[in-house]
Protein backbone atom coordinates (compact mmCIF):
# COMPACT_ATOMS: atom_id res chain seq x y z
CA UNK A 1 0.00 0.00 0.00
CA UNK A 2 2.86 2.55 0.84
CA UNK A 3 4.18 1.56 -2.76
CA UNK A 4 0.80 2.12 -3.92
CA UNK A 5 0.73 5.63 -2.25
CA UNK A 6 3.80 6.73 -3.51
CA UNK A 7 3.30 5.81 -6.92
CA UNK A 8 0.06 8.05 -7.00
CA UNK A 9 2.32 10.83 -6.12
CA UNK A 10 3.85 10.98 -9.28
CA UNK A 11 0.39 10.35 -10.94
CA UNK A 12 -0.98 13.75 -8.86
CA UNK A 13 0.04 16.07 -11.20
CA UNK A 14 -2.04 14.40 -14.07
CA UNK A 15 -5.29 14.13 -11.74
CA UNK A 16 -7.18 16.57 -13.98
CA UNK A 17 -6.45 14.54 -16.80
CA UNK A 18 -7.45 11.73 -14.97
CA UNK A 19 -10.93 13.15 -14.46
CA UNK A 20 -10.95 14.31 -18.30
CA UNK A 21 -10.94 10.72 -19.29
CA UNK A 22 -13.02 9.35 -16.58
CA UNK A 23 -16.00 12.15 -17.60
CA UNK A 24 -15.60 11.47 -21.22
CA UNK A 25 -15.11 7.38 -20.66
CA UNK A 26 -19.12 7.65 -18.85
CA UNK A 27 -20.15 8.97 -21.76
CA UNK A 28 -18.65 6.51 -23.95
CA UNK A 29 -19.67 3.06 -21.88
CA UNK A 30 -23.82 4.67 -21.03
CA UNK A 31 -23.87 4.51 -25.03
CA UNK A 32 -23.89 0.96 -25.05
CA UNK A 33 -26.39 0.71 -21.83
CA UNK A 34 -28.97 2.55 -24.30
CA UNK A 35 -28.90 -0.63 -26.91
CA UNK A 36 -31.09 -3.09 -24.93
CA UNK A 37 -34.10 -0.14 -24.80
CA UNK A 38 -34.02 0.08 -28.41
CA UNK A 39 -34.77 -3.37 -28.45
CA UNK A 40 -37.16 -3.28 -26.05
CA UNK A 41 -39.05 -0.57 -28.18
CA UNK A 42 -38.52 -2.16 -31.24
CA UNK A 43 -39.72 -5.65 -29.95
CA UNK A 44 -42.96 -4.36 -27.92
CA UNK A 45 -43.99 -1.10 -29.05
CA UNK A 46 -43.05 -1.43 -33.09
CA UNK A 47 -43.23 -5.41 -33.99
CA UNK A 48 -46.11 -6.81 -31.61
CA UNK A 49 -47.66 -3.13 -31.24
CA UNK A 50 -51.15 -3.15 -33.15
CA UNK A 51 -50.30 -0.49 -35.06
CA UNK A 52 -50.21 -0.19 -39.22
CA UNK A 53 -47.66 -1.38 -41.18
CA UNK A 54 -46.97 2.36 -42.59
CA UNK A 55 -46.91 3.18 -38.71
CA UNK A 56 -44.47 0.27 -37.87
CA UNK A 57 -42.03 0.97 -40.41
CA UNK A 58 -41.89 4.72 -39.40
CA UNK A 59 -41.29 4.09 -35.52
CA UNK A 60 -39.03 1.46 -36.68
CA UNK A 61 -36.66 3.99 -39.27
CA UNK A 62 -36.76 6.92 -36.54
CA UNK A 63 -35.56 4.32 -33.71
CA UNK A 64 -33.12 3.25 -36.21
CA UNK A 65 -31.91 6.48 -37.13
CA UNK A 66 -31.45 7.48 -33.48
CA UNK A 67 -29.60 4.42 -32.53
CA UNK A 68 -27.60 5.18 -35.28
CA UNK A 69 -26.70 8.85 -34.69
CA UNK A 70 -26.35 7.80 -30.79
CA UNK A 71 -23.96 5.27 -31.93
CA UNK A 72 -22.04 6.30 -34.75
CA UNK A 73 -21.94 9.77 -34.77
CA UNK A 74 -21.60 10.82 -31.46
CA UNK A 75 -19.85 7.13 -30.12
CA UNK A 76 -16.66 7.89 -32.60
CA UNK A 77 -15.28 11.39 -31.16
CA UNK A 78 -16.09 9.83 -27.87
CA UNK A 79 -14.09 6.83 -28.62
CA UNK A 80 -11.13 8.70 -29.93
CA UNK A 81 -10.95 11.39 -27.08
CA UNK A 82 -11.30 8.70 -24.22
CA UNK A 83 -8.34 6.64 -25.79
CA UNK A 84 -6.59 9.67 -26.93
CA UNK A 85 -6.69 10.83 -23.40
CA UNK A 86 -5.95 7.38 -21.50
CA UNK A 87 -2.92 6.57 -23.49
CA UNK A 88 -1.57 10.66 -23.37
CA UNK A 89 -1.94 10.36 -19.49
CA UNK A 90 -0.32 6.59 -19.33
CA UNK A 91 2.32 7.79 -21.40
CA UNK A 92 2.99 11.32 -19.65
CA UNK A 93 3.02 9.20 -15.43
CA UNK A 94 5.73 6.76 -17.91
CA UNK A 95 7.87 9.67 -18.59
CA UNK A 96 7.72 10.92 -15.37
CA UNK A 97 8.47 7.24 -13.47
CA UNK A 98 11.79 6.97 -15.66
CA UNK A 99 12.59 10.27 -15.87
CA UNK A 100 12.65 9.95 -11.74
CA UNK A 101 14.27 6.05 -11.46
CA UNK A 102 17.03 7.72 -13.89
CA UNK A 103 18.04 10.94 -11.75
CA UNK A 104 17.45 8.51 -8.51
CA UNK A 105 20.35 5.76 -10.02
CA UNK A 106 22.31 9.02 -10.65
CA UNK A 107 22.54 10.15 -7.19
CA UNK A 108 22.88 6.32 -5.36
CA UNK A 109 26.45 5.67 -4.61
CA UNK A 110 29.02 3.71 -6.37
CA UNK A 111 28.70 0.68 -4.06
CA UNK A 112 25.11 0.31 -5.28
CA UNK A 113 26.53 -0.43 -8.69
CA UNK A 114 29.56 -2.92 -7.46
CA UNK A 115 26.31 -5.23 -5.61
CA UNK A 116 23.93 -4.93 -9.00
CA UNK A 117 24.18 -6.30 -12.21
CA UNK A 118 23.31 -3.38 -14.65
CA UNK A 119 20.84 -5.85 -16.92
CA UNK A 120 19.30 -6.19 -13.23
CA UNK A 121 18.80 -2.04 -13.12
CA UNK A 122 18.13 -2.07 -16.55
CA UNK A 123 15.35 -4.60 -16.69
CA UNK A 124 13.44 -3.36 -13.76
CA UNK A 125 13.43 0.83 -15.15
CA UNK A 126 11.94 -0.73 -18.56
CA UNK A 127 9.63 -3.57 -17.95
CA UNK A 128 8.97 -3.35 -14.46
CA UNK A 129 8.22 0.06 -15.45
CA UNK A 130 6.43 -0.80 -18.18
CA UNK A 131 4.16 -2.79 -16.78
CA UNK A 132 2.87 -0.06 -14.29
CA UNK A 133 0.82 1.67 -16.49
CA UNK A 134 -1.95 -0.29 -15.79
CA UNK A 135 -2.32 0.88 -12.55
CA UNK A 136 -3.24 4.19 -14.04
CA UNK A 137 -5.04 2.93 -17.16
CA UNK A 138 -6.56 0.12 -15.39
CA UNK A 139 -6.60 1.00 -11.64
CA UNK A 140 -7.48 4.49 -11.64
CA UNK A 141 -9.42 4.49 -15.18
CA UNK A 142 -10.95 1.01 -16.56
CA UNK A 143 -11.91 -0.27 -13.31
CA UNK A 144 -14.18 2.65 -12.25
CA UNK A 145 -16.05 2.58 -15.71
CA UNK A 146 -16.49 -0.64 -15.14
CA UNK A 147 -18.54 -0.39 -11.97
CA UNK A 148 -20.67 2.38 -13.24
CA UNK A 149 -21.52 0.21 -16.06
CA UNK A 150 -22.06 -2.61 -13.89
CA UNK A 151 -24.16 -0.78 -10.97
CA UNK A 152 -26.30 1.35 -13.89
CA UNK A 153 -26.95 -2.22 -15.44
CA UNK A 154 -27.96 -3.80 -12.09
CA UNK A 155 -30.27 -0.57 -11.62
CA UNK A 156 -31.97 -0.76 -14.74
CA UNK A 157 -32.44 -5.13 -14.84
CA UNK A 158 -33.95 -4.26 -11.10
CA UNK A 159 -36.16 -1.79 -12.69
CA UNK A 160 -37.15 -4.08 -15.15
CA UNK A 161 -37.58 -7.01 -12.63
CA UNK A 162 -36.50 -7.33 -9.31
CA UNK A 163 -37.16 -11.57 -9.24
CA UNK A 164 -34.91 -12.15 -12.35
CA UNK A 165 -32.51 -9.94 -11.41
CA UNK A 166 -31.68 -12.01 -8.37
CA UNK A 167 -31.40 -15.15 -10.47
CA UNK A 168 -29.18 -12.92 -12.71
CA UNK A 169 -26.93 -11.89 -9.91
CA UNK A 170 -26.99 -15.24 -8.03
CA UNK A 171 -23.66 -16.19 -9.23
CA UNK A 172 -21.68 -13.70 -7.53
CA UNK A 173 -20.96 -15.00 -4.52
CA UNK A 174 -19.16 -17.69 -6.12
CA UNK A 175 -17.43 -15.25 -8.59
CA UNK A 176 -16.11 -13.64 -5.47
CA UNK A 177 -14.90 -16.68 -3.85
CA UNK A 178 -13.04 -17.85 -7.00
CA UNK A 179 -11.47 -14.43 -7.30
CA UNK A 180 -10.22 -13.98 -3.79
CA UNK A 181 -8.79 -17.31 -3.84
CA UNK A 182 -6.96 -17.42 -7.39
CA UNK A 183 -5.72 -14.10 -7.25
CA UNK A 184 -3.56 -14.53 -3.72
CA UNK A 185 -1.27 -16.88 -5.99
CA UNK A 186 -1.21 -14.64 -9.02
CA UNK A 187 1.16 -11.76 -7.71
CA UNK A 188 3.63 -14.36 -6.25
CA UNK A 189 4.03 -15.88 -9.68
CA UNK A 190 4.31 -12.55 -11.32
CA UNK A 191 6.64 -11.25 -9.05
CA UNK A 192 8.82 -14.44 -9.79
CA UNK A 193 8.94 -14.40 -13.25
CA UNK A 194 10.06 -10.59 -13.58
CA UNK A 195 12.69 -11.54 -11.23
CA UNK A 196 13.74 -14.29 -13.95
CA UNK A 197 13.87 -12.06 -16.54
CA UNK A 198 15.87 -9.35 -14.65
CA UNK A 199 17.97 -12.37 -13.96
CA UNK A 200 18.29 -13.16 -17.80
CA UNK A 201 18.63 -9.34 -18.91
CA UNK A 202 21.94 -8.83 -16.47
CA UNK A 203 23.77 -12.06 -17.77
CA UNK A 204 22.90 -11.20 -21.54
CA UNK A 205 24.06 -7.41 -20.76
CA UNK A 206 27.26 -8.45 -18.87
CA UNK A 207 28.11 -11.00 -21.41
CA UNK A 208 27.40 -9.58 -24.88
CA UNK A 209 29.83 -6.94 -23.40
CA UNK A 210 32.26 -10.01 -22.65
CA UNK A 211 32.22 -11.50 -25.98
CA UNK A 212 35.53 -11.27 -27.35
CA UNK A 213 36.79 -13.20 -23.87
CA UNK A 214 33.79 -15.97 -24.95
CA UNK A 215 35.39 -16.19 -28.72
CA UNK A 216 39.20 -16.03 -27.57
CA UNK A 217 38.15 -19.08 -25.24
CA UNK A 218 36.08 -20.45 -27.55
CA UNK A 219 33.23 -20.94 -24.54
CA UNK A 220 30.34 -20.36 -27.20
CA UNK A 221 28.83 -23.82 -26.50
CA UNK A 222 29.33 -23.51 -22.83
CA UNK A 223 27.90 -19.83 -22.85
CA UNK A 224 24.78 -21.29 -25.03
CA UNK A 225 24.32 -23.35 -22.35
CA UNK A 226 24.55 -21.12 -19.41
CA UNK A 227 22.48 -18.90 -21.18
CA UNK A 228 19.67 -21.80 -21.87
CA UNK A 229 19.87 -22.75 -18.60
CA UNK A 230 18.27 -18.93 -17.29
CA UNK A 231 16.15 -18.91 -20.29
CA UNK A 232 14.72 -22.74 -18.91
CA UNK A 233 14.24 -20.77 -15.45
CA UNK A 234 12.59 -17.86 -16.99
CA UNK A 235 10.40 -20.30 -19.28
CA UNK A 236 8.97 -22.59 -16.16
CA UNK A 237 8.46 -19.57 -14.34
CA UNK A 238 6.43 -18.04 -17.23
CA UNK A 239 4.58 -20.79 -17.56
CA UNK A 240 3.50 -21.30 -13.73
CA UNK A 241 2.08 -17.92 -14.27
CA UNK A 242 0.45 -19.01 -17.62
CA UNK A 243 -0.99 -22.03 -16.10
CA UNK A 244 -2.54 -20.19 -13.33
CA UNK A 245 -4.12 -17.47 -15.45
CA UNK A 246 -5.51 -20.18 -17.66
CA UNK A 247 -6.95 -21.69 -14.51
CA UNK A 248 -8.45 -18.42 -13.85
CA UNK A 249 -10.15 -17.74 -16.76
CA UNK A 250 -11.93 -21.08 -17.12
CA UNK A 251 -13.22 -21.36 -13.73
CA UNK A 252 -14.40 -17.50 -13.95
CA UNK A 253 -15.24 -18.22 -17.94
CA UNK A 254 -17.61 -21.38 -16.71
CA UNK A 255 -19.17 -19.64 -13.81
CA UNK A 256 -20.12 -16.68 -16.30
CA UNK A 257 -22.04 -19.01 -18.36
CA UNK A 258 -24.23 -20.34 -16.14
CA UNK A 259 -26.09 -16.83 -15.90
CA UNK A 260 -27.53 -16.85 -18.93
CA UNK A 261 -29.22 -20.59 -18.79
CA UNK A 262 -30.81 -19.36 -15.58
CA UNK A 263 -32.11 -16.07 -17.12
CA UNK A 264 -33.35 -18.24 -20.03
CA UNK A 265 -34.90 -20.75 -17.91
CA UNK A 266 -36.86 -18.42 -15.56
CA UNK A 267 -37.13 -15.70 -18.46
CA UNK A 268 -38.75 -17.60 -20.62
CA UNK A 269 -40.96 -18.82 -17.84
CA UNK A 270 -42.16 -15.05 -16.83
CA UNK A 271 -43.02 -14.03 -20.61
CA UNK A 272 -45.00 -17.54 -20.85
CA UNK A 273 -46.64 -16.50 -17.47
CA UNK A 274 -47.26 -13.59 -18.89
CA UNK A 275 -45.61 -11.40 -16.18
CA UNK A 276 -42.49 -9.81 -18.74
CA UNK A 277 -42.99 -8.81 -22.02
CA UNK A 278 -40.81 -10.14 -24.81
CA UNK A 279 -39.74 -6.96 -25.15
CA UNK A 280 -38.80 -6.95 -21.65
CA UNK A 281 -36.90 -10.25 -21.39
CA UNK A 282 -35.00 -9.74 -24.99
CA UNK A 283 -34.01 -6.18 -23.22
CA UNK A 284 -32.94 -7.84 -19.93
CA UNK A 285 -31.34 -10.99 -21.80
CA UNK A 286 -29.14 -7.85 -23.33
CA UNK A 287 -28.22 -5.94 -19.67
CA UNK A 288 -27.40 -9.67 -18.76
CA UNK A 289 -24.55 -8.97 -21.12
CA UNK A 290 -23.81 -5.51 -20.29
CA UNK A 291 -23.47 -6.93 -16.86
CA UNK A 292 -21.20 -9.79 -17.13
CA UNK A 293 -18.95 -8.00 -19.85
CA UNK A 294 -17.44 -4.94 -17.43
CA UNK A 295 -17.58 -8.08 -14.79
CA UNK A 296 -15.20 -10.17 -17.07
CA UNK A 297 -13.18 -7.24 -17.41
CA UNK A 298 -13.15 -6.47 -13.93
CA UNK A 299 -11.90 -10.03 -13.06
CA UNK A 300 -8.73 -9.67 -15.91
CA UNK A 301 -8.26 -6.39 -14.46
CA UNK A 302 -7.23 -7.93 -11.01
CA UNK A 303 -5.11 -10.42 -13.12
CA UNK A 304 -3.31 -7.30 -14.69
CA UNK A 305 -3.29 -5.06 -11.77
CA UNK A 306 -1.88 -8.41 -9.75
CA UNK A 307 0.66 -8.18 -12.56
CA UNK A 308 1.58 -4.29 -11.90
CA UNK A 309 1.80 -4.36 -8.33
CA UNK A 310 4.59 -6.68 -8.42
CA UNK A 311 5.90 -4.64 -11.19
CA UNK A 312 5.26 -1.62 -9.31
CA UNK A 313 6.71 -3.45 -6.29
CA UNK A 314 10.10 -3.95 -7.97
CA UNK A 315 10.48 -0.81 -8.92
CA UNK A 316 9.46 1.14 -5.69
CA UNK A 317 12.31 -0.75 -4.05
CA UNK A 318 14.78 0.68 -6.93
CA UNK A 319 12.95 4.20 -6.12
CA UNK A 320 13.58 3.06 -2.44
CA UNK A 321 17.65 2.69 -2.43
CA UNK A 322 19.07 4.87 0.05
CA UNK A 323 22.19 6.78 -1.22
CA UNK A 324 25.25 5.71 0.90
CA UNK A 325 26.75 9.29 -0.07
CA UNK A 326 24.87 12.61 0.24
CA UNK A 327 25.02 16.31 0.69
CA UNK A 328 25.06 17.62 4.11
CA UNK A 329 21.82 20.26 4.95
CA UNK A 330 24.29 22.75 5.32
CA UNK A 331 26.79 21.87 2.47
CA UNK A 332 28.51 24.64 0.39
CA UNK A 333 30.09 25.00 -2.78
CA UNK A 334 33.65 23.92 -2.75
CA UNK A 335 36.34 27.00 -3.25
CA UNK A 336 38.02 26.59 -6.40
CA UNK A 337 41.11 28.41 -6.54
CA UNK A 338 43.35 26.34 -5.19
CA UNK A 339 44.21 22.76 -4.42
CA UNK A 340 45.81 22.22 -1.06
CA UNK A 341 44.79 18.54 0.18
CA UNK A 342 45.17 17.23 3.46
CA UNK A 343 44.00 13.52 4.85
CA UNK A 344 43.78 13.36 8.83
CA UNK A 345 44.41 10.63 10.40
CA UNK A 346 42.08 8.86 7.66
CA UNK A 347 40.95 5.04 8.12
CA UNK A 348 38.73 2.80 5.84
CA UNK A 349 36.98 0.14 4.84
CA UNK A 350 34.43 -1.13 2.67
CA UNK A 351 32.13 -2.94 4.95
CA UNK A 352 32.06 -2.95 8.76
CA UNK A 353 33.28 -6.45 8.81
CA UNK A 354 35.93 -6.31 6.48
CA UNK A 355 39.88 -5.22 7.31
CA UNK A 356 40.69 -1.98 7.31
CA UNK A 357 41.73 -1.06 3.75
CA UNK A 358 43.53 2.63 4.79
CA UNK A 359 44.56 2.90 8.18
CA UNK A 360 45.57 6.20 10.40
CA UNK A 361 46.54 7.85 6.63
CA UNK A 362 48.27 11.75 6.91
CA UNK A 363 49.04 13.46 4.04
CA UNK A 364 49.69 16.72 2.79
CA UNK A 365 49.34 17.25 -0.43
CA UNK A 366 50.37 21.52 -1.46
CA UNK A 367 48.20 23.35 -4.46
CA UNK A 368 50.04 22.58 -7.74
CA UNK A 369 52.59 19.94 -6.35
CA UNK A 370 52.70 16.22 -8.00
CA UNK A 371 52.18 13.48 -5.57
CA UNK A 372 52.56 9.82 -6.77
CA UNK A 373 51.42 7.00 -4.70
CA UNK A 374 52.93 4.05 -5.51
CA UNK A 375 53.15 0.61 -3.65
CA UNK A 376 52.03 -3.38 -4.18
CA UNK A 377 48.37 -3.86 -5.67
CA UNK A 378 45.82 -3.87 -3.15
CA UNK A 379 48.18 -1.49 -0.87
CA UNK A 380 44.94 1.45 -0.69
CA UNK A 381 46.06 3.66 -3.34
CA UNK A 382 42.79 3.42 -5.37
CA UNK A 383 40.64 3.56 -2.41
CA UNK A 384 42.58 6.68 -1.23
CA UNK A 385 42.00 8.52 -4.44
CA UNK A 386 38.12 7.33 -4.93
CA UNK A 387 37.69 9.16 -0.91
CA UNK A 388 38.77 12.35 -2.41
CA UNK A 389 36.60 12.45 -4.68
CA UNK A 390 34.21 11.47 -1.80
CA UNK A 391 32.81 7.83 -3.89
CA UNK A 392 32.75 6.36 -0.49
CA UNK A 393 33.69 8.24 2.86
CA UNK A 394 35.68 7.58 5.47
CA UNK A 395 35.31 5.69 8.74
CA UNK A 396 37.54 7.62 10.90
CA UNK A 397 39.56 11.28 10.35
CA UNK A 398 38.90 13.55 7.58
CA UNK A 399 40.13 15.03 4.11
CA UNK A 400 39.72 18.72 3.85
CA UNK A 401 40.46 20.66 0.20
CA UNK A 402 41.74 24.38 0.60
CA UNK A 403 40.68 24.18 4.25
CA UNK A 404 37.12 23.13 3.66
CA UNK A 405 35.97 19.41 4.80
CA UNK A 406 34.94 17.51 1.92
CA UNK A 407 31.97 16.22 3.71
CA UNK A 408 30.93 19.72 4.11
CA UNK A 409 30.62 20.63 0.24
CA UNK A 410 28.38 19.89 -1.86
CA UNK A 411 29.24 16.28 -4.27
CA UNK A 412 28.62 18.55 -7.76
CA UNK A 413 31.29 21.22 -6.89
CA UNK A 414 34.01 18.55 -5.39
CA UNK A 415 33.58 16.45 -8.13
CA UNK A 416 33.79 19.21 -11.03
CA UNK A 417 37.11 20.24 -9.60
CA UNK A 418 38.69 16.70 -9.99
CA UNK A 419 39.68 15.41 -13.41
CA UNK A 420 40.26 11.64 -13.24
CA UNK A 421 42.28 9.91 -16.35
CA UNK A 422 42.24 6.13 -15.82
CA UNK A 423 43.67 3.16 -16.76
CA UNK A 424 40.32 1.80 -18.61
CA UNK A 425 38.59 5.18 -19.23
CA UNK A 426 34.69 4.63 -20.41
CA UNK A 427 34.01 6.38 -23.81
CA UNK A 428 30.80 6.06 -24.56
CA UNK A 429 28.82 5.20 -28.29
CA UNK A 430 28.47 8.50 -29.69
CA UNK A 431 31.05 10.70 -31.87
CA UNK A 432 34.11 11.70 -30.95
CA UNK A 433 33.10 15.37 -30.35
CA UNK A 434 30.30 14.13 -27.85
CA UNK A 435 32.40 11.88 -25.88
CA UNK A 436 34.93 15.19 -25.38
CA UNK A 437 32.42 17.25 -24.79
CA UNK A 438 31.41 15.31 -21.61
CA UNK A 439 34.09 17.02 -19.77
CA UNK A 440 31.90 20.42 -20.02
CA UNK A 441 28.82 20.28 -22.48
CA UNK A 442 28.68 24.20 -22.42
CA UNK A 443 32.06 24.47 -24.41
CA UNK A 444 32.29 26.09 -27.93
CA UNK A 445 33.44 23.81 -31.03
CA UNK A 446 36.65 25.92 -31.11
CA UNK A 447 37.70 24.99 -27.67
CA UNK A 448 36.86 21.72 -28.26
CA UNK A 449 39.44 21.07 -30.92
CA UNK A 450 42.21 23.21 -28.63
CA UNK A 451 41.34 20.34 -26.18
CA UNK A 452 42.25 17.72 -28.40
CA UNK A 453 45.68 19.52 -29.59
CA UNK A 454 46.66 19.52 -26.09
CA UNK A 455 45.92 15.79 -25.54
CA UNK A 456 47.93 14.99 -29.09
CA UNK A 457 44.12 13.96 -30.27
CA UNK A 458 43.38 16.07 -32.85
CA UNK A 459 45.25 14.64 -35.31
CA UNK A 460 43.71 11.06 -35.70
CA UNK A 461 40.46 12.58 -35.27
CA UNK A 462 40.71 14.39 -38.26
CA UNK A 463 42.08 11.17 -39.55
CA UNK A 464 39.11 9.00 -38.84
CA UNK A 465 36.88 8.58 -41.68
CA UNK A 466 34.24 11.61 -40.58
CA UNK A 467 36.25 13.18 -38.19
CA UNK A 468 35.38 15.02 -34.87
CA UNK A 469 31.70 13.31 -35.80
CA UNK A 470 32.39 9.62 -36.83
CA UNK A 471 31.21 6.82 -34.34
CA UNK A 472 33.41 5.40 -31.87
CA UNK A 473 31.51 2.48 -31.17
CA UNK A 474 30.20 1.44 -27.35
CA UNK A 475 33.41 2.01 -24.71
CA UNK A 476 35.27 3.21 -27.76
CA UNK A 477 36.05 0.24 -29.54
CA UNK A 478 36.63 0.88 -32.67
CA UNK A 479 39.49 3.54 -31.59
CA UNK A 480 43.18 2.17 -29.99
CA UNK A 481 43.84 2.19 -26.53
CA UNK A 482 46.11 4.78 -27.36
CA UNK A 483 43.31 7.03 -28.85
CA UNK A 484 40.51 5.81 -26.23
CA UNK A 485 43.13 7.72 -23.40
CA UNK A 486 43.59 10.78 -25.71
CA UNK A 487 39.69 11.27 -26.21
CA UNK A 488 39.91 11.17 -22.33
CA UNK A 489 42.52 13.19 -21.49
CA UNK A 490 41.03 16.01 -23.83
CA UNK A 491 37.81 15.38 -21.87
CA UNK A 492 39.84 16.65 -18.71
CA UNK A 493 41.17 19.62 -20.64
CA UNK A 494 37.98 20.74 -21.60
CA UNK A 495 36.49 20.13 -17.90
CA UNK A 496 39.71 22.18 -16.77
CA UNK A 497 39.47 21.08 -12.74
CA UNK A 498 42.02 22.57 -10.23
CA UNK A 499 42.91 18.82 -8.79
CA UNK A 500 43.66 15.66 -11.28
CA UNK A 501 44.13 12.82 -10.97
CA UNK A 502 46.14 9.51 -12.44
CA UNK A 503 45.05 6.46 -11.62
CA UNK A 504 47.25 3.79 -14.17
CA UNK A 505 46.91 6.19 -16.59
CA UNK A 506 49.44 4.59 -19.05
CA UNK A 507 50.32 1.18 -17.67
CA UNK A 508 48.19 -0.71 -20.01
CA UNK A 509 49.19 1.13 -23.23
CA UNK A 510 52.79 0.43 -25.36
CA UNK A 511 56.04 2.66 -25.29
CA UNK A 512 55.08 4.69 -27.94
CA UNK A 513 51.23 5.29 -27.23
CA UNK A 514 52.76 6.16 -23.45
CA UNK A 515 55.54 8.52 -24.55
CA UNK A 516 53.08 10.57 -26.48
CA UNK A 517 50.79 10.98 -23.65
CA UNK A 518 53.10 11.37 -20.51
CA UNK A 519 53.45 14.76 -23.18
CA UNK A 520 49.61 15.44 -23.22
CA UNK A 521 49.62 14.46 -19.24
CA UNK A 522 52.54 16.54 -18.45
CA UNK A 523 50.98 19.79 -19.67
CA UNK A 524 47.66 18.90 -18.60
CA UNK A 525 49.58 18.76 -15.04
CA UNK A 526 50.65 22.09 -15.25
CA UNK A 527 49.41 24.74 -12.35
CA UNK A 528 47.35 21.71 -11.12
CA UNK A 529 47.40 19.69 -8.03
CA UNK A 530 48.17 16.01 -9.19
CA UNK A 531 47.67 13.01 -7.58
CA UNK A 532 49.48 9.94 -9.64
CA UNK A 533 48.94 6.08 -8.67
CA UNK A 534 51.56 4.31 -10.74
CA UNK A 535 52.90 0.91 -11.04
CA UNK A 536 55.84 1.54 -13.39
CA UNK A 537 58.15 4.08 -11.05
CA UNK A 538 59.93 5.32 -14.06
CA UNK A 539 56.88 7.33 -15.07
CA UNK A 540 56.96 9.20 -11.76
CA UNK A 541 60.49 9.91 -11.18
CA UNK A 542 59.66 13.48 -11.17
CA UNK A 543 56.96 14.12 -8.67
CA UNK A 544 57.44 16.68 -5.37
CA UNK A 545 56.70 13.87 -3.27
CA UNK A 546 56.46 9.86 -3.50
CA UNK A 547 54.58 8.23 -1.33
CA UNK A 548 54.92 4.48 -0.31
CA UNK A 549 51.55 2.57 0.79
CA UNK A 550 51.62 -0.69 1.90
CA UNK A 551 48.50 -2.84 3.22
CA UNK A 552 46.84 0.53 3.98
CA UNK A 553 49.68 2.20 5.82
CA UNK A 554 52.03 5.16 4.17
CA UNK A 555 55.57 3.48 4.95
CA UNK A 556 57.61 5.92 3.54
CA UNK A 557 57.79 9.25 1.38
CA UNK A 558 59.61 11.95 -0.17
CA UNK A 559 61.39 12.60 -4.00
CA UNK A 560 62.64 10.50 -6.06
CA UNK A 561 66.65 10.49 -5.06
CA UNK A 562 66.21 10.90 -1.19
CA UNK A 563 64.06 7.61 -1.17
CA UNK A 564 66.97 5.75 -3.48
CA UNK A 565 69.49 7.09 -1.29
CA UNK A 566 67.34 5.64 2.09
CA UNK A 567 67.74 2.34 0.50
CA UNK A 568 63.47 1.72 1.99
CA UNK A 569 60.88 0.10 0.38
CA UNK A 570 60.76 2.19 -2.72
CA UNK A 571 64.23 1.51 -3.43
CA UNK A 572 63.81 -1.86 -3.52
CA UNK A 573 60.32 -1.41 -5.98
CA UNK A 574 62.21 0.55 -8.12
CA UNK A 575 65.40 -1.58 -8.34
CA UNK A 576 63.41 -4.74 -8.99
CA UNK A 577 61.19 -2.71 -11.82
CA UNK A 578 64.67 -1.78 -13.49
CA UNK A 579 66.62 -5.34 -13.43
Amino acid sequence: MNHFRAYLQIVKPYRWLIAITLAIGIIKFAIPLTLPLFLKYVVDDVLLADLSVDDKTSKLFKAVGLAFLLFVVVRYPVEYYRQYFAQLTTSRVLFDLRNKLYAHLQRLSIRFYQNRKSGEIISRMMNDAEQTKSLVETGLMNVWLDMFTLVIALVIMFNMNVALTFVAIAILPFYGYAVKKLYKRLRGYSRSRSQAMAEMQGYLNEHVNGIPVVKSFTLESYEQQQFGNRNQTFLERAFALTRWNALTQSIINTLTEIAPLLVLACGGYFVVQGSLTLGEFVAFYGYLDRLYAPLRRLVNSSTELTQASASLERVMELLGEQAEITDAPDAVPLRAEQGDIHFRNVSFRYHNESDWVLRNINLHIPRGHTVALVGMSGGGKSSLVSLLARFYDTQEGEITINGQPIRGVTQHSLRSQIGMVLQDNILFSGSARENILLGNPNRTEEQIYDAARRANAHEFIMSLPKGYDTEIGERGVKLSGGQKQRIAIARVFLKDPAILVLDEATSALDLESEHAIQESLAELSQNRTTLVVAHRLSTITHADLIVVIEHGHIVEQGRHDELMRSGGAYARLYNVQYL
